[in-house]
């Protein structure tokens, strides 16, 4: 092919232009338009995560809180479960003790009569001794213990006076002179008072 024929060639071919179309401007202009309203507009976007974030640990927060009152009303109250039940196990047994005090009384009075208790064999009166300290120890295994002595202060919730006995000493005043009955505690409880009789001063 000659140089005449390429000259000639290259005559019907159209060279595109190199500066942008219109609607390419536009496109352009279009994205810078979007961008700035993007920017504009995060602010008040930033503003609107933080309110709603500030709400939903404001809830958070209120609900951990709940959470925790309840927790603590449950433990209270399973707390306070057991106390009632473990308060109930400890005076079940108070019927029992209450109807065994009469042949605690016994035994009492039967020792406490000296002409009486030494007139019958040591082997009969060592062997009842023992039945008696048995029934103690039964009663202290439940919390059971007897009060009341000659000579204790008188104590109105403990003793039950019966009677007065007069003396010229002062240093016996107020103070128990004979127990007709022994009382009973139950873990500390009074189930019983002591009958007793008091020293008062003769005047």
């Amino acid at each position: 092919m000659t140089d005449r024929n390429l000259q000639d060639d290259t005559k019907d071919l159209e060279i595109e232009p190199e500066n942008p179309s219109l609607d390419d401007t536009l496109e352009s202009e279009s994205d810078v338009v979007i961008d700035e309203e993007a920017e504009m507009a995060t602010p008040q976007i930033v503003k609107s995560l933080r309110e709603k974030l500030k709400k939903a640990v404001e809830e958070k927060q209120e609900y951990l809180t709940g959470w925790q009152k309840d927790k603590a009303e449950f433990i209270n109250a399973r707390r306070r479960d057991e106390e009632s039940k473990q308060e109930f196990l400890k005076f079940a047994n108070q019927g029992v003790i209450e109807e065994l005090l009469p042949v605690m009384d016994s035994f009492d009075m039967a020792m406490a009569n000296k002409t009486a208790w030494e007139s019958v064999s040591k082997e009969w009166r060592s062997g009842m001794e023992g039945v008696y300290t048995q029934l103690v120890g039964v009663l202290q295994k439940h919390g059971a213990t007897g009060f009341g002595a000659v000579g204790d202060k008188f104590d109105p919730n403990l003793h039950h006076s019966i009677g007065l006995t007069e003396t010229p000493d002062a240093s016996f005043d107020d103070t128990v002179s004979e127990v007709m009955q022994k009382g009973y505690t139950v873990h500390g409880k009074v189930i019983r008072p002591a009958l007793v009789k008091v020293f008062e001063v003769k005047k």
